[in-house]
């Protein structure tokens, strides 16, 4: 884990930029209203700026076919670059009948707004079940990653996207740093070695602990909690960041962390979204990514360190990133302190299991999470947005 990868490359060797020029977009705008529309998905939007900014690199758009299955089967572009989650756009029937290859498409926010074109190159037909099976595995449509392709239309768009011009984002202005930006922030740090945290729960004292031990042996912490689409049950990005700042403030070593947002939607795709998510936060610059338990899961359709497992299927260094292995982490409460069974020596029931799951039940129930749980100062800041009840610290 010391490794030093000074200025890593990002996955393919080239930082990808799909942000249109200003004469580009100026051309795009007197075209408008003569191009065919879509409408997109708060995922596909999502997605679109992700292509744009260069955090999927080397993806330039959506996936032609040959990519789509290759990613599906082999986890891999089929150039053999590794890749795990595919990046499509599903449409409905009549929309892709409608559609001509060869075409600019113009892209729509979910609200309607004009943000980007596609340079339509093939539409095709997919196979959902296969990819149910083989990127989430599972066919229970109870998954919500499942539920998602289920009602996605059965004809994948595919080409080249531009978006129109990157805006602030409209609830965190201030945390929209895009990979170009991470990385000169990396470098005018002096940071060599940069940890990348994925999360899209509250962050408690697990994370908290797995966070400061990958700190221990690399230069910077990226915290990077995703703002995209999420479950409905989970709690609200908003809430979520101000936790961070707090967390951060109190208790971290603020010249070495840098914070900020992921716009990306959640797949739930456990394995594969670990890989995915690895292979993002290279894109930003990062050296290393923590890995822990259950990553990207829900419910109990991944074992609890399949995701750790599943970096065995690549060889040594093929991913680019380094990762980082975390066991669950406890409260022990022999000594007094967060550990796993590599480090405390209590009984199983001498220990007190954290996860987003239990902290978001204890909210609904109008149960405050205790301090082996949460820093009080982010335990009052849930019950607050929780409209549970009024906390004094």
């Amino acid at each position: 884990m010391s490794q030093h990868l000074d200025n890593i490359p990002p996955h393919g060797g080239i930082l990808i930029n799909r942000i249109a020029t200003l004469d580009q977009r100026q051309d795009f705008l007197d075209k408008a209203n003569s191009l065919p529309r879509l409408q997109l998905s708060d995922r596909a939007l999502s997605d679109v700026q992700m292509i744009a900014i260069g955090a999927y690199s080397p993806l330039t758009g959506f996936m032609e076919e040959a990519d789509y299955k290759s990613v599906v089967k082999n986890m891999r572009l089929a150039n053999g670059l590794p890749w795990a989650v595919p990046v499509t756009l599903p449409v409905s029937e009549e929309i892709g009948n409608s559609l001509e290859e060869g075409t600019m498409i113009r892209l729509d926010s979910p609200q309607g707004e004009f943000i980007g074109i596609l340079q339509l190159t093939q539409k095709y037909r997919y196979n959902k079940e296969e990819e149910a099976i083989n990127v989430y595995r599972t066919d229970d449509l109870k998954h919500p990653g499942v539920a998602v392709l289920d009602q996605q239309g059965p004809i994948n768009l595919a080409g080249q996207i531009l978006l129109l011009e990157r805006l602030p984002h409209a609830e965190f202005p201030k945390y929209q740093i895009d990979p170009a930006k991470s990385r000169i922030l990396f470098k005018e740090k002096g940071w060599k070695t940069i940890v990348g945290f994925q999360t899209r729960n509250p962050i408690h004292r697990a994370h908290e602990y797995i966070q400061k031990c990958a700190m221990e042996v690399v230069d910077g912490l990226f915290l990077h909690p995703l703002v995209g689409a999420t479950k409905d049950d989970d709690i609200p990005a908003d809430v979520r960041m101000r936790c961070y700042e707090i967390l951060i403030d109190k208790y971290y070593p603020t010249e070495r962390v840098i914070l900020a947002i992921n716009p990306a939607a959640m797949r739930y795709a456990g394995p594969r979204e670990a890989i995915f998510h690895a292979i993002i936060r290279k894109n930003y610059g990062c050296t290393h990514f923590i890995v822990g338990r259950d990553h990207a899961g829900v419910g109990n359709y991944y074992g609890t360190y399949d995701a750790q497992y599943i970096f065995e299927e690549f060889e040594p260094g093929e991913l680019g990133i380094i990762p980082m292995m975390f066991e669950h982490a406890f409260y022990c409460s022999l000594t007094g302190q967060m550990a796993t069974t590599k480090t405390s020596p209590s009984k199983p029931e001498q220990r007190v299991h954290l996860s987003g799951t239990k902290v978001r039940e204890m909210l609904r129930n109008g149960q405050l999470p205790p301090p082996e749980f949460s820093r009080p100062e982010v335990a009052a800041e849930l019950a607050k947005a929780m409209n549970i009840f009024s906390y004094a610290i």
